[in-house]
């Protein structure tokens, strides 16, 4: 999965520079890099979960809500400096760490298939028809009927898309109430985010403590009043103290959940779920600035 989605970044990567400047080749080398980092971020996921504290699942997380809070600066610069195409095959940056992302992943990988290879020999040793059942079941689709996977996943699904709701939204009402140009704006909530997903550290730290049921109705409660801080606060600092909270309960919400979505799964069937749960993400990613622009055109519209 590793060397796939490096391939597919290196790949669409390449499209893009290679691209004139039409439309509909640059988007499609977007595609095939999106496709893999999606690839290398279930990867990180993944070997993450070998460890069942959760503490490496909450690392990988923090890291990806961080990267992604980072890449609106680095890319901007990137632009700027070297041009817009440049801001377009930032995945690049991702295979530098390839080497040592392997290792980890060729362990998870031979302890994965070894685990597999006995519970199928158990299974058929014990029960001659359960093979093709277990396959059935084994489908990742099939894990949208058990609520346990099901209401975490539609919780992330909601988390990111109320922060990146934000991440459209924030800045802008940032400009309204301060007159603040591009750049102090984007400073000041790109850095509060920052701050938010760093700190969900201790989110991640406590959750066991806890409790499943507890931390969900933090994550959801939290994310409710990061959305009402940040579209209804008259004041910048409530805007901004929004903003990092809806970063914090997202990148917590990522790292705690992804745990409490696979749990109780046999371990065949556990990267799956993750690859699946993890969809709910950039899932987020995409609905929640259509949403933002849709309120923003509304209350135009209204007012």
């Amino acid at each position: 999965l590793v060397r796939v989605g490096a391939a597919l970044v290196a790949l669409g990567a390449a499209i893009v520079l290679a691209s004139p400047s039409a439309l509909l080749p640059l988007v499609a080398g977007r595609a095939v890099e999106a496709a893999g980092a999606a690839g290398l971020t279930v990867a990180a996921f993944r070997i993450a979960g070998r460890d069942r504290s959760g503490r490496s699942t909450g690392l990988v997380a923090i890291g990806n809500a961080a990267g992604g809070t980072l890449g609106l600066f680095v890319g901007a610069g990137a632009a700027q400096l070297l041009g817009w195409r440049a801001a377009l095959v930032m995945p690049l940056l991702a295979l530098t760490v390839l080497p040592a992302v392997l290792r980890p992943a060729g362990r998870a990988s031979r302890a994965g298939q070894a685990g597999q290879a006995g519970q199928a020999g158990q299974a058929g040793s014990t029960r001659p028809g359960a093979p093709a059942g277990r396959f059935r079941d084994a489908l990742p689709l099939g894990l949208l009927r058990r609520p346990g996977f099901r209401r975490p996943a539609l919780l992330m699904l909601a988390l990111a898309t109320v922060n990146f709701a934000l991440v459209y939204g924030a800045p802008r009402r940032v400009a309204a109430l301060t007159g603040w140009g591009p750049l102090p704006t984007g400073a000041a909530v790109a850095s509060v985010a920052l701050a938010g997903a760093l700190l969900c550290w201790q989110l991640v730290r406590l959750a066991p403590a806890l409790g499943t049921a507890r931390v969900r109705v933090l994550l959801a409660a939290g994310s409710a009043a990061a959305a009402a801080a940040a579209a209804f606060a008259p004041w910048p600092p409530v805007v901004l103290l929004g903003s990092a909270l809806s970063s914090l309960v997202t990148a917590g919400g990522q790292g705690v959940l992804t745990g409490s979505a696979v749990g109780g799964l046999a371990p065949e069937r556990q990267g799956g779920a993750i690859g699946l749960f993890n969809l709910a993400f950039p899932a987020g990613v995409a609905a929640g600035p259509v949403l933002a622009g849709f309120a923003d055109q509304t209350v135009q519209f209204l007012y």
